[in-house]
Parts: C-alpha cells; sequence; structure tokens
C-alpha cells in the first residue's frame, strides 16, 4: 500500500510503501513525523543532485532548519521509488541536476 507518492520537480512519480517508511524511519529516526516535509523537498528541493555511484540515483535537498532533508531516489523511466532520507548539515558533491534561483 502506497503511503508517500508525489510527482518530483524533475517530473518523476515517486513512491514509498509504509512499510518501508517505517524501515527507513527505524534507521534515521530524526525524520519521524516528517512526511510532508519529505513531499515538499521532491517537489521543491532546492538542489538535485546525481549520485556518484549509481545515474539512476538522485539526491534531493531541501532546507530544514539548521539541516536540509536529503531524499534519495532511484528514476526508472518515468517513475521512482524513495531508497532512503536523512537530515544532513551539507550537500553530497555530485553532479547538479537542479538547483533553485
Amino acid at each position: 500500500m502506497l503511503y508517500i507518492e508525489v510527482t518530483s520537480k524533475l517530473g518523476k512519480h515517486i513512491r514509498i510503501t509504509k512499510r518501508y517508511w517505517d524501515y527507513i524511519v527505524s534507521k534515521h529516526e530524526s525524520i519521524m513525523g516528517l512526511e510532508e516535509q519529505i513531499k515538499e523537498t521532491l517537489k521543491n528541493p532546492a538542489y538535485v543532485r546525481l549520485s556518484k555511484e549509481d545515474n539512476e540515483v538522485y539526491l534531493y535537498y531541501a532546507a530544514y532548519g539548521k539541516y536540509f532533508v536529503c531524499v534519495v531516489c532511484r528514476h526508472l523511466n518515468g517513475d521512482g521509488f524513495i531508497i532512503t532520507a536523512y537530515l544532513t548539515d551539507s550537500i553530497k558533491k555530485g553532479v547538479t541536476i537542479y538547483e533553485a534561483d
């Protein structure tokens, strides 16, 4: 059953199930309760970077207090899914795919 479903800034239909969301939260407790922020990060990121390890993996970043929310997604054709999400104090180096004005 889908838990989060949103069209990203890059036009990808991104989704995650409740079961997998709970798994991510068990690893990154700081994102507990941030589902709306996750959706907003995907729709209106400050930056989107391409993973250095996998050219189908994108890192979406948006400011959140003194941190950034990072939502890591795999894109497959027009769709995608969330691999993980976490709070970070820095943006990983890599190829910038999108940067907000």
